[in-house]
């Protein structure tokens, strides 16, 4: 089993003052593939940042999922999980 990517888009929401971070659990242990399938499902929320905000960049894989944790969160190979705006401890520890 292949690993995965804790992705963080930047999002613009109508009546927000600034764009807001949303995260996501890719399945896919291709890096760029995980950035741009979490763009895509960041896209169902807002529109997505198209520059950097504050010195974060649209769009940032945040850590690399291992097997194991993907497996410990319940994380098939493939999917997509939306994490929030939340920043994502349990998914970044260990």
């Amino acid at each position: 089993m292949a690993g995965g990517w804790l992705i963080a888009v930047l999002v613009e929401i109508a009546g927000e003052p600034k764009p807001l971070r949303h995260y996501f659990a890719v399945g896919h242990e291709d890096q760029g593939k995980a950035e741009w399938t979490a763009v895509d499902w960041a896209q169902r929320t807002g529109r997505v940042a198209s520059s950097p905000m504050g010195g974060e960049e649209p769009v940032q894989a945040v850590r690399a999922l291992a097997p194991a944790k993907m497996k410990i969160l319940g994380l098939a190979q493939g999917e997509v999980r939306e994490l929030g705006w939340r920043h994502p401890r349990r998914w970044l520890t260990g």
